[in-house]
C-alpha cells in the first residue's frame, strides 16, 4: 500500500457538457495496471481566480478513456506521501494532457462528486474516514467506466482558475 499526492499547480476547468472534454480544462487520475485499485480519500481544492468565479468543478467517472496520456510535467507533480515508502510495482497515471481527451460519463448510474465553490480566494476540501465507504475507488485501467476519475467542471457559469491535491492510496 502507497499513499499518494497527485498536485495540479494550476487549471482553469472550463464549464463544459458530458462527453469529450477540451484540451487543458481537466486532470485524471488511473490505475496503472488492470490489477491496480485506487482510493481517493482526499481532494483539495484552492480558488485562483482574480475576480468572483463560482466553479461549479465535478469528480467524475469516463465512459470513454483517455488515449495516450501526456506524462505529467512541472509545475505538476504525482509521488509518496511518504519519502520512504516502497515504490509501487506499477505506477498510477496522473495527467492533465492526453491525445484524446476523456469523456466526462453522461450516465445517471455513475456516480459525481459535486465540489463547487468560489474559485475567488475559496478553498473546499472533501475528506473521508480511512476505510470508509465513502472513498472514491477506480480499478484497473481497462476501458470500463470505474478505471478512470476526471476533475472537471460542469456545463455552469464561468469557471475560475485552481489549483488541486489528490490525496490517494495504492492498493
Amino acid at each position: 500500500m502507497s499513499k499518494r499526492v497527485f498536485q495540479v499547480s494550476s487549471f482553469t476547468p472550463t464549464a463544459q457538457a458530458d462527453g469529450a472534454l477540451s484540451a487543458g480544462t481537466w486532470a485524471a487520475l488511473k490505475p496503472g495496471s488492470s490489477t491496480d485499485i485506487l482510493k481517493i480519500g482526499k481532494m483539495l481544492l484552492m480558488g485562483q481566480a482574480s475576480s468572483s468565479a463560482v466553479t461549479a468543478t465535478m469528480l467524475a467517472r469516463s465512459s470513454s478513456l483517455a488515449t495516450t496520456p501526456s506524462a505529467l510535467a512541472l509545475p505538476n507533480s504525482d509521488g509518496p506521501a511518504n519519502i520512504a515508502a516502497t515504490a509501487v510495482s506499477t505506477a498510477p497515471v496522473a495527467f492533465v494532457a492526453s491525445t484524446g481527451a476523456p469523456n466526462r460519463s453522461p450516465a445517471v448510474g455513475i456516480p459525481r462528486l459535486n465540489l463547487t465553490f468560489n474559485a475567488f480566494g475559496g478553498i473546499i476540501q472533501w475528506q473521508t474516514n480511512p476505510g470508509s465507504e465513502e472513498e472514491w475507488v477506480a480499478v484497473g485501467n481497462n476501458t470500463a467506466s470505474n478505471s478512470e476519475t476526471l476533475l472537471s467542471s460542469a456545463n455552469v457559469g464561468s469557471a475560475g482558475a485552481i489549483g488541486a491535491d489528490w490525496f490517494y492510496e495504492v492498493l
